[in-house]
Formats: C-alpha cells, sequence, structure tokens
C-alpha cells in the first residue's frame, strides 16, 4: 500500500469508522442509495447462494452438496444482475455479495437494488470489510447471536460510503486485481502446504516399511501392501505389542466442576502427535478412580482417535495430569518391544491408514475404529535400537517440514491481513487508486 498516496483534501465527518472524506465524496444512508426487491413468481430461475466466503454463486456451483432448498420456490426472491443481496441472518458475518447473473434466493435473504448510479462490486467490497460487518451486528436484531437478524427497515437506517461513481469503478477494478493475485498467492500456498504434508506422509511410510538403510536384504512377506521388509524385522501382530489395548468408558458421564472432578478426555484432545488441553470436561473423583482401576492412563502411554474425521490420529502422553478416557479415545501401553513413538508413527502410514480404513465400523451416523481390529493389525518391525534411530530420523524431518508449513501458514495470514487493510483504506478514502 506504500504506493497508494491520500487524497489531497478531506473532510470531516461524524462516523463511526471514518473521521473523515475525501472532497466529493458522500456519506448516505442506506434508503437513499437502495431499495428492497421484493419480486418473486419466478420460481424457474437459477438458485443462487450467498456465502460469507465467496459472495453470491449459484448453488449449482457446489458440486456434492446436498440441495437444502425448499421445493416450492414460489416464495423465492427475483435477484437481477448487479443487484446485492445479503443473508439476513449472517449479515454481520459478511454473508453479502453483489451479483453476476440473474437467479433466485431464499425469502431469509435480502435483495437490495439501487436508487442510484452504482458499481455494485464497489459496494459488495465495502459490505464485506471487518468494519462493515460490526456495523451490521449494531443494527442486527435477536434474543441472541444465532438469532440476530438484519431486516431491511433497520439496513436502510445504516449508512455507507459514497464516492463518485468513476472513483468507485476505479477502486472496484483495482480490487478486483489485487483479489486475483491475492487468491492465487493463497492457492499456491495452500498447495505448498499440501504438497509438505505429503512429503511427510512419504517419509514415515518409507522409513516404518523399508527402513532407513536402503541397501539392506530384504525378505517377501505375507502382506498384501508390503511385499518386502528387512530381513532382519519381524512381522508382530499389535496385540502381542501391547499391555493395554482398550477403548474409553462407553456412556456419557455426569460432568462436575473443574474444582471437584478429574479431566475426562475425549478425541478433541488427541491430534496428530501432540495433546491438546483446549477443552475438556471433568468427571468425579469415585467415577474416575473405577475407570482407571486396571488402565490408569499415564505418561508415555500412546492415546488413538477411534471416531469421526480423526479416525487413526495418535499422540504420546506427555502429561502426569490424571484423567480417563471417553470411548473415542483408544488407549494403548506398549510392551518393551516397541516404542510409544513409533506407534504414533505407524498410524501415519499409508498401510495403517489403510488397515483403520477397513476395521472401522458405520455406526450412529459415524464411523467408529474398531479396537477388535486393532489387535489384528499386523505390524514390520525393526529391533529396538532401529526404532529409536527411525523416530530420531522422523522427528527431524517432521520439525523441518512442520516450520516449513509454519511459514507458510502466517505468509496466507498476513496476506489476508493485507486484503483486509486495503480494502478498508481503498474504500474509506485513506488511499487513493492511481489511474489503472
Amino acid at each position: 500500500m506504500a504506493k497508494l498516496q491520500p487524497y489531497q483534501k478531506y473532510y470531516p465527518v461524524a462516523y463511526d469508522y471514518a473521521s473523515q472524506l475525501p472532497d466529493g465524496w458522500l456519506l448516505l444512508p442506506n434508503i437513499a442509495i437502495f431499495q428492497e426487491r421484493k419480486e418473486r413468481g419466478t420460481e424457474n430461475e437459477e438458485t443462487l447462494s450467498i456465502s460469507a466466503i465467496r459472495g453470491i454463486v449459484k448453488s449449482s456451483d457446489y458440486e456434492n452438496r446436498k440441495d437444502r432448498t425448499s421445493d416450492d420456490k414460489s416464495q423465492y426472491l427475483l435477484v437481477k444482475e448487479g443487484d446485492l443481496a445479503y443473508n439476513t441472518m449472517l449479515m454481520w458475518d459478511g454473508a453479502v455479495g453483489h451479483s453476476a447473473f440473474r437467479g433466485i434466493v431464499s425469502p431469509a435473504y435480502t435483495v437490495l437494488k439501487a436508487k442510484m448510479k452504482i458499481n455494485p462490486k464497489y459496494f459488495h467490497y465495502q459490505m464485506r470489510t471487518e468494519f462493515y460487518k460490526n456495523y451490521s451486528r449494531r443494527f442486527s436484531y435477536g434474543i441472541v447471536d444465532a438469532r440476530l437478524r438484519l431486516y431491511y427497515v433497520h439496513f436502510k437506517r445504516m449508512y455507507s460510503i459514497v464516492p463518485p461513481l468513476e472513483v468507485q469503478n476505479s477502486i472496484a477494478a483495482y480490487l478486483d486485481k489485487k483479489n486475483n493475485e491475492i487468491d492465487k498467492f493463497i492457492r499456491n500456498k495452500e498447495r505448498l502446504i499440501e504438497l509438505l504434508e505429503e512429503q511427510l506422509l512419504y517419509k514415515i511410510n518409507e522409513a516404518l516399511i523399508v527402513g532407513l538403510n536402503q541397501y539392506s536384504e530384504f525378505k517377501t512377506t505375507t502382506i498384501a501392501n508390503i511385499p518386502k521388509i528387512p530381513i532382519h524385522w519381524e512381522i508382530k501382530k499389535f496385540k502381542w505389542l501391547t499391555s493395554i489395548l482398550s477403548c474409553g468408558y462407553a456412556s456419557t458421564p455426569e460432568y462436575v466442576d473443574e474444582e471437584k472432578g478429574v479431566a475426562f478426555l475425549s478425541a478433541q484432545n488427541c491430534r496428530p502427535f501432540k495433546m491438546d488441553f483446549n477443552k475438556f470436561n471433568y468427571i468425579s473423583s469415585s467415577l474416575h478412580k473405577k475407570l482407571t482401576q486396571n488402565k490408569k492412563p499415564k505418561r508415555g502411554d500412546v492415546l488413538v482417535t477411534r471416531v469421526g474425521a480423526g479416525i487413526g490420529d495418535a499422540c504420546v502422553v506427555d502429561t502426569d495430569l490424571e484423567f480417563s478416557v471417553y470411548v473415542s479415545l483408544t488407549h494403548i501401553r506398549t510392551t518393551k518391544e516397541i516404542l510409544s513413538d513409533y506407534v504414533v508413527y505407524f498410524f501415519k502410514t499409508q498401510y495403517c491408514i489403510q488397515l483403520n480404513s477397513e476395521g472401522t465400523i458405520e455406526a450412529g451416523g459415524q464411523g467408529n475404529l474398531n479396537v477388535k481390529n486393532v489387535e489384528k493389525y499386523r505390524i514390520p518391525l525393526p529391533p529396538i535400537n532401529e526404532q529409536k534411530e527411525i523416530c530420531k530420523y522422523l522427528d527431524i524431518e517432521r520439525a523441518k517440514i512442520n516450520t516449513a508449513i509454519s511459514k507458510a501458514q502466517k505468509e496466507i495470514s498476513a496476506i489476508i491481513e493485507y486484503r483486509e487493510a486495503l480494502i478498508t483504506d481503498l474504500v474509506t478514502g485513506k488511499r487513493k487508486v492511481s489511474e489503472l
């Protein structure tokens, strides 16, 4: 934004989000700019949706998305090309945009047509800024946040910044160009993150299936997905490598206050390679004592997520905190033949991911990794010293890749912040767009 200079002259305004505007710019009530379009009876038109991420899009653009539109579209509202529309329930979250095409939207939306000559794309950018979203929240009414609604009767009392039309055109064109560049940058960074994650999984798979010494002698196996392993490795059933292999408490307990209870962990507390203590419940000490009488979790044990989207995520217990586990977790204690860290890496191999998929049972609308199936897993197992070498190597590689991923994520966050600041500065007149 260093190249974008301020305007030459400003005048003061009484507006929460700008104390001054460039000469020639207006601050107008929305009723002076827009009127509500309430046209119905066009149910055969293309159905449109409004998203906080993409603005107004055709519902057909969402692949594999369940159709939530009503069969009776007689009350759906017409949207014409160049109109703006917003989700009455989510305007404060940025669910607003200009429409590049004609279609219909749910009556839960509000459609706006211009009463004066405007560039709707400029207002699309203005209304999706953080300051305008906060402004919209103030005019939204409801008992709780989940029920906030911004109806047109309140929207029309809000104010918007209106530059001269040629300035609106320049700002919209400039932001379209910058937005495309930023979106491309983000896509490239997201693809880089995907490649780095794939690279880590490849390294884990290679290290745990063929070892670190590529010149070792190999022997064939009877495992379909693992044709050979180093000659000095063994194939062992997982059950014989554990002294504890069980899922947690299968009933939803009665929770108690923190000062009266003991931590009760579930799938949300197990992330790949690490525990997450951001949120958990507490159970009574008496129930905890009962649940851990013969299998009390301790530092060095392994937890594995066995339900939902994170099936197979594994971590080593790295705390001395007293806790019990819910049925969404599998609790594992290894024998001296296998390292806990090695087990965590094993759950990230392609071979184990396939086993997890085959061992998952659909129940109650979500998958459950059956412990009885996990017991039968056959693990290619090197000697303990080689396990240590493999874990050390993978720890180093994972740290390198995580550093690169973290850098890419920070760059994405920085460019998103830059975009928000750029849009805000341009639509409020703090900076001027040079002639394109």
